[in-house]
């Protein structure tokens, strides 16, 4: 009953106006039925006064034609009016207040209210859903929007930070500053990332180990290693890093080089697919894929199913 339609449509005004009169006995009756359905006096002043003064000059279904015709042509302000007195009509059962030959055939047309309200009804509540899901849809649409555009936004500052490091003199912080960047570049992918910590010994050890960065794919863990080197990482570096995953049980390793690998290291990283999960990438590769739009974590999947089932730490997509 609240999903009524803004007017009255021609069906249910006419139906009304047949059924209304046949629910009062009276035209006083009939001017108490809108009166508590809290039509305003202004709308019916004049019909009372008419009453009273010339009675036989309106009838009952004259009356109830002029006021819904005027609850209809007043829009918005009647609305609840309007509303209250079709759920009157559709809630009747009194119908002992009727004369006894209306009474049948009151409750034919009131029974023939409830169908049409009912459709209408249903109806509105379809049109409603509909607009509903179009604007859900419409919401999803613009919250996807945003996120490409931020995504966006991430990779540009990614490649326009990156420039930057290339002109650096200080090789430790542009190390920091990569690992900085490239942490970013995760967690604007949505991917879970713990950033750059160290672990500390006992008996005043002070730092024995240091951990750029760690993230999580599909529920396994990867320590990650990141370098800014003017050659090719070793093997002396990846047996460090090596050693960190294996000492972490379940865990697997990530190890990101600006300027790749030697075969030295390609080698010690494939022996090690037997023990462990290792995958390596440089930063071409990265530039590569976000100039043709990738995605982070699809380019991670595709070079870590290639790890354990092509036993190729260091596969390379062609773009």
């Amino acid at each position: 009953m609240d999903k009524l339609t803004y007017h009255y449509p021609p069906e249910v005004f006419n139906l009304l106006v047949d059924t209304i009169p046949l629910l009062n006995r009276s035209k006083n009756d009939v001017l108490l039925f809108f009166k508590g359905a809290g039509v305003k006096n202004s709308l019916l002043l004049d019909i009372e006064n008419t009453i009273l003064t010339n009675r036989a000059s309106i009838n009952k279904y004259d009356m109830v034609r002029t006021i819904l015709a005027r609850l209809n042509e007043s829009g918005e302000n009647t609305l609840r009016e309007r509303r209250e007195v079709v759920k009157r009509v559709v809630e009747f059962e009194s119908y002992e207040s009727c004369w006894d030959t209306d009474r049948l055939k009151a409750k034919g047309l009131v029974y023939e209210v409830r169908q049409l309200v009912n459709v209408k009804d249903s109806f509105t509540r379809m049109k409603n859903a509909k607009e509903e899901a179009e604007l859900e849809i419409r919401k999803e649409y613009l919250k996807k929007a945003a996120e490409a555009q931020k995504l966006a936004q991430a990779k540009e500052l990614f490649k326009n930070e990156i420039s930057t490091l290339f002109v650096m003199k200080d090789p430790h912080k542009r190390g920091k500053l990569f690992e900085d960047i490239l942490n970013r570049l995760f967690s604007s992918f949505g991917i879970l990332i713990k950033e750059a910590f160290t672990l500390t010994g006992d008996s005043n050890e002070g730092i024995v180990e240091q951990i750029d960065g760690v993230i999580e794919l599909d529920g396994d863990y990867y320590l990650v290693e990141m370098k800014w080197w003017n050659q090719a990482v070793g093997p002396d570096e990846i047996a460090k890093h090596l050693v960190r995953v294996f000492t972490r049980g379940q865990a697997r390793g990530l190890f990101f080089s600006v300027s790749g690998f030697t075969e030295g290291a390609l080698s010690m990283c494939k022996q090690s697919l037997d023990k462990v999960v290792i995958v390596l990438g440089d930063l071409y590769e990265f530039i590569t894929m976000l100039d043709n739009d990738g995605d982070l974590k699809r380019f991670l999947k595709d070079k870590i199913q290639a790890a354990i089932i092509d036993r190729n730490p260091y596969y390379k997509r062609e773009y």
